[in-house]
């Protein structure tokens, strides 16, 4: 049911322990240019600090988890929502200030344009890869983790996503509904792994330039030795897409179309 001056776009924000950056964001987000045409949900992972007071005196909607799910919950939690208040686009940005706000605009006017064919996008990617992309700073092991992604998509779908990871993306009311049913998303690290689904299934993937900041307070989801568990975990999860979806054919485009609007 869609509320009293809601607009067309949720903006999604996952956030665990961000009190050092994300009053700079939802200050952003408070920019006339983005509240015309977005409202903001942020969905709070249990943070042992003081994220959710500030979120809640910037007055901005609020889901509080008991205990820390993970990204990929947070985000599915948000999708509910999302469907359950009948918006028509979800745009996911993180709370830790990497993904400039200026982004948000150029995904929901991505997210109208038809192609040449007259089809709209599903889904549109910020990259951080494309020409137009404003330069950021990645390590050696993240940039054979893209190229590995991006080959492994190459292959089996014949498409070139240049920014299989990143964590900034519009979706269209089709995809956040099919993300929102139970066994279609990633609990933890939804990732190179929801690309190859989608691409697989059918659904239109875009990508544009975006501008992106390295973080400069806090800790990030892959610090650690996270990144090696990620590593091994990303690749098993496109194996088990792959097979799922090419090999015993559990999920088809026939059998999306009839279970989304049936």
């Amino acid at each position: 049911m869609r509320g009293k001056g809601q607009k067309d776009v949720l903006i999604i924000i996952p956030a665990y322990n961000e009190e050092k950056n994300i009053t700079k964001v939802l200050e952003k987000l408070e920019q006339p240019e983005i509240r015309k045409i977005a409202d903001v949900l942020v969905m709070n992972d249990a943070s042992k600090d003081a994220t959710n007071w500030i979120v809640k005196g910037r007055n901005h909607t609020l889901v509080t988890h008991v205990f820390n799910l993970g990204y990929g919950s947070a985000l599915q939690l948000g999708y509910k929502y999302a469907i359950r208040r009948d918006y028509k686009y979800v745009i996911q940005m993180d709370a830790d200030g990497q993904h400039d706000v200026c982004n948000i605009p150029a995904i929901y006017e991505e997210l109208k344009r038809a192609d040449e064919s007259g089809r709209l996008p599903d889904i549109v990617l910020g990259s951080r890869f494309m020409k137009k992309s404003v330069g950021y700073p990645t390590s050696a092991a993240k940039i054979f983790a893209y190229r590995l992604f991006r080959f492994m998509i190459r292959i089996v779908t014949k498409r070139y996503i240049l920014d299989p990871t990143t964590g900034l993306q519009g979706l269209n009311r089709r995809t956040v509904l099919y993300y929102s049913q139970y066994g279609h998303f990633d609990d933890k690290y939804p990732d190179a792994n929801m690309i190859m689904q989608m691409l697989l299934l059918g659904f239109q993937i875009r990508e544009i330039p975006a501008v992106m900041h390295p973080r400069t307070d806090g800790v990030s989801m892959h610090s650690g030795l996270k990144p090696i568990v990620y590593m091994f975990r990303m690749c098993f999860s496109i194996f088990a897409v792959v097979f799922r979806i090419r090999i015993l054919k559990l999920e088809t485009e026939e059998k999306l179309s009839n279970e989304l609007y049936s």
